[in-house]
């Protein structure tokens, strides 16, 4: 009976508005996954395939620096200077993760079209060559997440994806979910394509450098696995409660997605109804990720297109679940 209600639920909510993210916005496919029932609009998409993920990639590696706080191998008040020689000593790590370091965001530097096989030493430079703003206020920067992923490597001495793979996509059994290492350009496995517009000309970025991207947004899942990550951390299963509490506090944002608070890699989304979602949005070359939800429901979804900005459908999708109607 459950089940059926699920289904239910999908094919007069969530469908719906799955058929307009096609059809009002021209995307070439979306697809849902929310406990356990996938749906999908446009071309066909099988529940396997991956897709990279962007921006929710901020979330895993902020796991991973909580756990090495909560295993007292770092402190969350330690400047990022003391672990990556070079960098600011008014700067801390938690200041990293919640994005009010002030650190320039390199990827709005042009100079990363041209960076083939980035190294983070690279990207790190490209930020640095611009002036940084001052400590404390809300400012959203890719830059943020690189100098974490950095740390995450100093202060274990393995490389940024196999700690991913030791401390969360293993034990969760999260199988298709990893970060690519350096240039790696294609998707292992089975795989959505991924399609960009230039010029009005619709291209396939499927295969790509990733490198750029890394720990700030250069992971690749599938619905089920983000559903199961995001179910596992809003539940506790993650973090301990003292980490839990911090990655948790949440505070206003910026020139960001609406109606949202951030923490330490996670928002908040405040629906119409007054539901409040927890999760994380990502946008790459060809591929949006939206996954919020909370303890009882989780909402994973994907269109693989970077055009006709789809948060709004997204959060057509989120109402649709949690508040039982359209976005106000």
């Amino acid at each position: 009976m459950k089940t059926a209600i699920i289904a239910m639920t999908l094919a007069t909510c969530i469908q719906p508005e799955l058929d307009r993210a096609v059809t009002d916005y021209g995307l070439p496919s979306i697809v849902a996954e929310v406990d356990g029932q996938w749906s999908s609009a446009g071309e066909k998409r099988l529940p396997e395939h991956r897709f990279r993920i962007g921006s929710t990639t901020k979330t895993f590696v902020a796991t991973l620096v909580l756990q090495l706080n909560a295993e007292g191998k770092l402190r969350l008040d330690d400047t990022i200077g003391r672990w990556v020689p070079g960098l600011s000593d008014r700067v801390t790590v938690r200041q990293l993760l919640n994005h009010t370091s002030g650190i320039f965001d390199y990827l709005q530097d042009p100079a990363i079209r041209t960076c083939a096989n980035c190294t983070p030493e690279r990207m790190i430079q490209i930020a640095k060559n611009h002036p940084a703003g001052k400590p404390g206020t809300w400012e959203y920067s890719n830059t943020n997440y690189i100098v974490a992923g950095m740390i995450v490597e100093q202060v274990t001495g393995n490389p940024l994806a196999e700690e991913l793979a030791t401390r969360v996509t293993r034990p969760l059994n999260l199988q298709g979910t990893y970060l690519p290492v350096g240039d790696e350009a294609v998707i292992r496995g089975p795989h959505a394509r991924h399609y960009t517009k230039f010029d009005n000309t619709t291209y396939d970025v499927t295969d790509m450098d990733p490198s750029p991207y890394w720990a700030t947004g250069g992971m690749v899942s599938t619905t089920g696995d983000l559903s199961r990550f995001f179910q596992a951390l809003v539940r506790g299963k993650l973090l301990p409660s003292r980490q839990q509490r911090e990655m948790f506090t949440a505070h206003p944002t910026n020139n960001w997605i609406p109606n949202t608070r951030y923490g330490l890699g996670i928002s908040e989304v405040t629906l119409a109804c007054g539901k409040k979602v927890w999760g994380m949005g990502g946008a790459i070359m060809g591929s949006w990720t939206y996954t919020y939800g909370d303890t009882r429901h989780m909402l994973a979804m994907n269109v693989n297109a970077d055009w006709n900005n789809p948060i709004e459908q997204f959060t057509n999708v989120l109402h649709a679940k949690f508040c039982g109607t359209r976005s106000a």
